[in-house]
């Protein structure tokens, strides 16, 4: 059977990340000792170096950037449609005044 997908917190993530500076022992040692991977471990260290404020917001909570992307896409879609009906518009129109 597969390994159990464990969630940790965003209180131990941080705590872990801000430990893994502060120790004298090897990444592989001390993640061993807290029980999780180096991989994740690395990956904490920098999702939290990137934006310390947003680092790990949980399940179902986008970050702030993720949040605006999205609107911005969304602004984006809407915007070509606008382009392509006045497209669309400006050819009937062209033919007609022939």
């Amino acid at each position: 059977m597969g390994k159990v997908r464990r969630d940790f917190t965003r209180e131990f993530k941080i705590e872990a990340v801000r430990l893994s500076h502060q120790t004298d022992k090897t990444l592989d040692e001390f993640a061993e000792d807290m029980g999780i991977s180096r991989s994740s471990l690395s990956r904490w260290r920098s999702e939290f170096r990137e934006d310390p404020q947003q680092a790990f917001p949980g399940k179902g909570q986008p970050k702030d950037r993720d949040v605006e992307i999205a609107r911005l896409k969304k602004q984006l879609r809407q915007a070509e449609m606008e382009r392509d009906i006045l497209k669309k518009a400006l050819a009937i129109f062209s033919q007609t005044q022939r």
